[in-house]
């Protein structure tokens, strides 16, 4: 599985969990469940650093696809050594993939969350 793949699974399993379905763990790749479960154990951090950069919106009011795309990547910039446009670069994709309508304003909407996020940890 690449990258890709890798970080699809994981905002998959992040939104399942945002709706309250179940899945089963053995259907997904070790390292998938333990980034999703790592992500868990974060989400306070996580979702206080989004509500913090989210300028005129609230977290409760962005859908589900956006919140785990939006929660994996503000991980990644946090826990890992990818660098944080990379991931940004990488949630926008999955933005224009799975979330994005005809206007882009999804995907112009991730972008200056994200962006702003990574100013914020940068200071």
């Amino acid at each position: 599985m690449n990258r890709i793949q890798f970080r699809e699974l994981v905002v998959k399993l992040l939104y399942i969990d945002s709706v309250g379905g179940d899945f089963l763990e053995e259907d997904y790749a070790p390292e998938v469940l333990e980034q999703y479960k790592t992500i868990k154990e974060h989400l306070e951090q996580i979702d206080t650093i989004i509500e913090t950069n989210l300028v005129g919106y609230t977290i409760d009011r962005l859908n589900f696809v956006d919140l785990a795309i939006v929660r994996n990547s503000v991980y990644e910039m946090l826990f890992t050594d990818l660098p944080k446009e990379i991931s940004i670069n990488e949630a926008i994709n999955l933005t224009k993939r799975f979330s994005n309508l005809d206007d882009d304003s999804a995907k112009r909407f991730n972008n200056r969350l994200l962006d702003n996020i990574r100013k914020s940890l940068e200071k």
